[in-house]
């Protein structure tokens, strides 16, 4: 049996088309309603065609969903479920897929305070952008963190949890703090950094940026696809997810400044120890599928 019936996806970037491409491959039964703010959108979005119908109207969107997804960034997250409350059927779950939860629950609350709602975070992305961006198997094999208070119903749960097993995800329950700062190590500070070494090369004076491009070795790529992503979302997750963030960026400074102090003074052994503790963790990643093991990242070469 399906858990839902009626799914509606509102913001259809890579995440929300992403969801209404898997729902149709794993669902077909499934109808996928959308929305976007930006009209542009919703018309690529129509013409792309994985969705079932594309509405004009947040509140003609999910007027008869029994699932309603808030896939924006999550700065926006309360607005679009403010825009929604109107017609927001009362047997709905409300569900997001933003990457940080305390705040992001709070402002759905906020707007739809008798909606049930289950906050979740699908571990999953590229640095790429749009309806056009999304496909079906983006899920697969990726962690989707759900984060429920201790008052939301069990039952709403275990449906939203089924709905992205059958897309192919893990299901993990979390704790939304808890949430907030294991992504703060994980994904937010990784970025920050991403784009911080990014921005110091373009502005270094002394190396011109056809040298940044021209002569760039595999770490500095992976920096600047992580660089690419979406700059409004990534925004949203910093101002949003402030307090975690700080907390991971102070003790990577202090980390940071043990290896100056080492490269400093010559001291090789702790170089060396902490290299070897990393490597071991970049093993433990691919042994648990959440990465590619082929050589060099699996980059193809001429």
């Amino acid at each position: 049996m399906l858990p839902f019936a009626r799914v509606t996806v509102v913001g259809l970037g890579l995440i929300g088309s992403s969801i209404a491409r898997a729902v149709r491959a794993t669902m077909p039964t499934v109808r996928v309603t959308g929305y976007d703010a930006d009209p542009a959108t919703r018309l690529e979005a129509d013409a792309l065609g994985f969705l079932d119908d594309v509405a004009d109207t947040p509140g003609a969107a999910v007027i008869d969903a029994d699932l309603v997804l808030l896939c924006v960034p999550v700065g926006a997250m309360g607005e679009a479920a403010a825009s929604i409350a109107e017609d927001l059927p009362t047997d709905a779950i409300v569900s997001d897929v933003g990457g940080c939860k305390v705040s992001v629950a709070a402002a759905i609350r906020a707007a739809v305070p008798d909606a049930t709602l289950v906050p979740g975070h699908p571990v999953a992305g590229t640095e790429h952008s749009g309806p056009a961006a999304g496909f079906a198997t983006l899920f697969q094999g990726r962690w989707c963190i759900l984060t429920p208070d201790g008052d939301t119903d069990p039952a709403a749960v275990m449906r939203v949890s089924a709905f992205w097993e059958r897309m192919g995800a893990q299901v993990e329950i979390m704790d939304a703090a808890h949430h907030d700062l294991v992504l703060a190590v994980t994904s937010h500070v990784p970025h920050l950094i991403a784009y911080s070494i990014v921005g110091t090369a373009s502005d270094l004076e002394e190396v011109t940026r056809g040298e940044v491009i021209k002569y760039s070795a595999g770490g500095f790529r992976d920096f600047t696809r992580i660089a690419a992503s979406d700059p409004t979302m990534w925004r949203d997750v910093f101002l949003n997810n402030r307090a975690a963030v700080l907390e991971i960026l102070q003790r990577l400074q202090e980390d940071v400044t043990m290896l100056q102090r080492a490269i400093r003074w010559g001291d090789g052994d702790a170089l060396f120890d902490l290299f070897t503790r990393t490597r071991a963790i970049r093993r433990s990643i691919i042994e648990q599928g959440q990465d590619d093991a082929r050589a060099d990242f699996g980059r193809a070469h001429p």
